[in-house]
């Protein structure tokens, strides 16, 4: 029975933080992210301003649709992941992980799209984006034991999803999914091959 109450409230959870990311959402395409409040966010999704704020620091984060879960399941697949597999295998699987979610939701385009206009919204991203490369350098580190080699990946990894994104804008008929797989395959690669050390 107690298992049956955690599940309930677990998937409440869930459905209460995504009326709250497609509120945010909807007013800031409407309003523009600038004109938006807490207080309207929360009487869009039907719920009070403290409940709001159990779920998201500000507005932007919102907006955003920033959820820790992402960063959270990103993490344990990084401590759990075979000896055998290599980092940039584990870093396309959290890739892969956030983006279905995001694609499932209807709403990449449109807050991609959204935050490209928006100074407040790239800010708080950077900021967010910033410490969770951090975050999932320092669990890499501690699995590959190299910090260099550990941040390069984690940072490769989303620079190559932010320009899938951002290319499947331009073309459409390429899927996201298509577009972060070619991008990793070129990091597995080697971007550039053909590469020398310039002389000083």
């Amino acid at each position: 029975m107690k298992q049956a109450e955690g599940g309930l409230r677990e998937r409440k959870k869930l459905q209460t933080r995504a009326a709250l990311t497609e509120a945010a959402l909807r007013l800031a395409l409407e309003k523009g992210p600038d004109n938006v409040t807490v207080d309207e966010i929360a009487e869009a999704a039907d719920v009070s301003v403290r409940t709001f704020f159990n779920y998201f620091p500000h507005k932007e984060h919102a907006i955003l649709g920033r959820n820790p879960a992402h960063l959270e399941r990103a993490l344990e697949l990084i401590r759990t992941a075979p000896d055998e597999q290599s980092p940039l295998t584990t870093m396309w699987m959290i890739v892969h992980d956030v983006l279905q979610e995001l694609l499932s939701e209807g709403s990449l385009t449109r807050r991609g799209e959204l935050i490209m206009t928006s100074p407040s919204l790239l800010f708080h991203l950077m900021l967010s984006s910033m410490d969770d490369e951090r975050q999932l350098s320092e669990a890499l580190t501690e699995r590959i034991g190299d910090p260099l080699r550990a941040k390069l990946i984690v940072t490769s990894a989303g620079t190559a999803c932010r320009v899938a994104v951002e290319l499947h804008k331009t073309t459409p008929d390429s899927a996201p999914g298509d577009l972060v797989d070619a991008a990793f395959q070129l990091l597995a690669q080697g971007i550039d091959p053909d590469y020398q050390k310039g002389q000083v």
